[in-house]
């Protein structure tokens, strides 16, 4: 008996080994094919960051490499040394410095309008009950449903019977015009966060309406106002299409189009055209730097009140 005992101990043991050795092999390929998937997944995701940083790499090699053509430029940036003249004749032979104006004046106006209409009607829609409140709202819905340039025959009609054609207010009231919809109905969903509560208890104390959305209201929306700013800021400032359509004077000229010349009939002029795209960053990367601390502040104070 005690050597069937310990033959079956024997075998027993053997065959635990093997399931531990097949166990073994398992890990061994699960951890390969793991470790196999995670490298081509990191390899798959290096080439996309190369595919997508390259062209801005490119970009400023163009901006900073000596050279007048986009031939002069070698696939290694910087290989050939480094400039600033491109910088100095897209200022001294262009009128940069009137398109960069122009554009910022169009950006600018229409994020300052878009801000003061839109959180306005906002505040009006979430906490006002007047006639007509619910097909307003639903026709607000149902404009943005359309691709703006389906208006644009009708837009350029009605701006050049007000007289805005080839003026800046006249794109600057359409693009605060096409901004009120969409932005209204996000404004008024994050005004409907903020408790009534506090409304009323402001009323107690004597404050108007007026007061009420500058006091109470509008520094608990105060991120969304921001990003609301941003945005307004960042699409007519590179646009194309409308700035094309309505302005012709070369006075009148915005970045998009100045630089869309650059590389157009017939023209090579690429390293100006990277010099101009990078001070095109500069508006964005200052906004930036304002608002971030600003916004963070804000969304601090809204929890803390909340």
């Amino acid at each position: 008996m005690g050597v069937n005992k310990t033959d079956f101990m024997r075998e027993h043991q053997s065959e635990m080994a093997k399931i531990g050795i097949e166990v073994k092999q398992i890990r061994r390929k699960r951890n390969f094919w793991r470790s196999f998937s995670n490298f081509i997944i990191y390899v798959v995701l290096i080439l996309i960051s190369i595919a997508v940083i390259y062209p801005l790499i490119y970009t400023v090699a163009g901006a900073f490499s000596p050279g007048e053509d986009i031939g002069s430029i070698t696939v290694i940036p910087f290989k050939k040394g480094f400039t600033l003249d491109h910088f100095r004749e897209l200022f001294k032979n262009t009128e940069y410095g009137l398109w960069f104006k122009n554009s910022f004046i169009i950006a600018a106006c229409t994020s300052i309008f878009t801000v003061v209409t839109t959180t306005l009607s906002a505040y009006v829609f979430s906490r006002f009950r007047f006639a007509a409140k619910k097909p307003l709202l639903m026709s607000f819905m149902v404009l943005e449903t359309f691709p703006s340039f389906l208006g644009m025959i009708a837009l350029y009609v009605i701006v050049l019977k007000m007289g805005g054609y080839n003026e800046l207010w006249g794109l600057i009231l359409i693009y605060v015009a096409a901004n009120i919809p969409y932005n209204t109905w996000m404004i008024k969903s994050y005004i409907d966060t903020v408790p009534l509560s506090l409304d009323e208890a402001a009323k107690i104390d004597g404050a108007s309406n007026i007061r009420i959305f500058r006091q109470v209201v509008f520094p608990l929306a105060k991120p969304m106002v921001i990003f609301l700013g941003i945005t307004s800021f960042t699409a007519p400032w590179m646009d194309f299409i409308f700035p094309k359509f309505l302005l012709r004077t070369p006075d009148k000229m915005t970045v998009a189009i100045g630089l869309y010349n650059m590389i157009s009939d017939k023209k090579d002029q690429f390293t100006l055209f990277a010099a101009g795209s990078l001070i095109v960053a500069i508006p964005f990367m200052i906004f930036f730097m304002m608002t971030q601390r600003m916004m963070i502040t804000s969304l601090a104070g809204a929890a803390v009140k909340e």
